[in-house]
């Protein structure tokens, strides 16, 4: 009987052993959170990360080919997407109050066969302070010209001189802005590594935006 208890106990001390050994990493990696089936705390626009004091979540999502429209989520708030049907071809664009940041306005422009005079009066009448969030879909550029690509480059764009026939682009830029905008990206249209039939991958830039505070 004592020689049985005394192998029971070694099988017991070895079994946790091993487990100690080989699988400590994996339960450390279970949180207790993840234990007890709670979800991980969400972050405005569903972002990765928080942002800090006195700074706005947002998350700008371009279009897939001319299928799926994008979207602009500013401050946990969706501001244009296919669901609010308030977005369409070309550049679909959200002006808000960079001190508040109310939604002032949302327009979309047809780069491909729209007025770009509409464009041009749209982006001039900007006021200072006022933060700016775009999203192409399908094509931005066809119509594009130096007037409107001169005042992207005032709202701190980097890019859009390059911008051209069903490129993609997503850009956070301001009003009054002193320096570049570090809130941009944009991807050619390459026949050699698109994603999509004519049209290159769809690019999303999630960030924080400081809040205008003078």
């Amino acid at each position: 009987g004592i020689i049985r208890y005394v192998a029971l106990l070694t099988t017991l001390l070895g079994t946790w052993f091993i487990v100690q050994t080989y699988f400590d990493r994996s339960w450390k990696a279970i949180s207790l959170r993840s234990w007890l089936g709670k979800q991980l705390p969400r972050h405005k626009c569903g972002n990765q990360k928080s942002c800090p004091q006195n700074h706005f979540a947002f998350k700008i999502i371009s279009g897939a080919a001319n299928v799926v429209g994008p979207s602009i989520c500013f401050d946990d708030m969706v501001l244009m997407s296919s669901v609010k049907n308030n977005i369409g071809r070309g550049l679909n664009i959200a002006l808000v109050n960079g001190t508040s940041g109310q939604l002032l306005k949302t327009d979309t422009f047809d780069m491909y066969s729209g007025d770009i005079n509409k464009l041009d009066t749209f982006l001039r009448e900007i006021k200072h302070g006022t933060i700016v969030l775009t999203a192409s879909y399908d094509d931005a550029a066809t119509k594009m010209n130096d007037k409107v690509r001169a005042h992207f480059v005032e709202l701190g764009s980097s890019h859009v001189s390059k911008l051209g026939f069903r490129d993609n682009w997503v850009f956070l830029g301001a009003k009054g802005l002193k320096n570049k905008s570090p809130f941009e990206k944009h991807i050619k249209n390459d026949e050699m590594t698109n994603k999509y039939n004519g049209w290159p991958e769809l690019l999303e830039m999630e960030g924080c935006a400081p809040r205008k505070m003078d």
